[in-house]
């Protein structure tokens, strides 16, 4: 009888454990709405990566998931377009980081919007939807304090069909071909 407890406690505690790590690394979201597409769409169920930023800062093009800097209660999804000390326009339908025109292969159409030349603030960063016109995002007078990041958009696992990685794009991957030539970032 004392052998079977042992198991039965041993299996409980090995299963609390693993329980309580997942939930301490892993986090399934929905998406909501279609700020996101063509990437993510309305109802799609993503698995968020709650430890990468445990052992590097986030960094450009990463999708992630915040609480929203104006209603704690409410989580979004977007990706990062600055980092802190970046400085960040949007003009003829272009967005520039550091001066940089972007290629963004992964939105849906080119903002209809223009955004005055801005130095994102310490600790913050600077975020926008895939689809840039339908987007409550930074390009709203807002970014994203550290603190409020969730995690990182790593797996889409629901519906069947779009099973997969989620599409992060490096600062280097979004560069305009002329603009990567003698281009150095340099970021501390």
């Amino acid at each position: 009888m004392k052998i079977l407890l042992r198991e039965v406690l041993g299996t409980i505690i090995l299963a609390l454990a693993i329980f309580l790590l997942l939930q301490a690394t892993v986090q399934s979201f929905i998406v909501v709405g279609s700020s996101m597409e063509n990437n993510l769409q309305d109802r799609q169920r993503l698995l968020i990566n709650k430890a990468v930023y445990a052992f590097h800062e986030p960094e450009w093009g990463d999708v992630i998931v915040f609480r929203s800097p104006n209603d704690e209660k409410t989580d979004f999804i977007k990706r990062i377009i600055a980092l802190p000390g970046d400085t960040v326009e949007v003009e003829g339908e272009v967005v520039y980081v550091n001066g940089s025109p972007l290629d963004e292969p992964y939105i849906k159409n080119q903002p209809s919007y223009e955004l005055s030349f801005r130095t994102i603030p310490d600790n913050n960063y600077f975020v926008l939807g895939d689809n840039r016109n339908n987007s409550n995002d930074s390009h709203n007078d807002w970014t994203v304090p550290r603190q409020n990041i969730i995690g990182k958009a790593w797996l889409s696992i629901w519906p069947p069909e779009q099973w997969g990685l989620v599409a992060n794009y490096s600062l280097s991957e979004q560069l305009t071909t002329g603009a990567l030539a003698g281009v150095y970032i340099y970021h501390y």
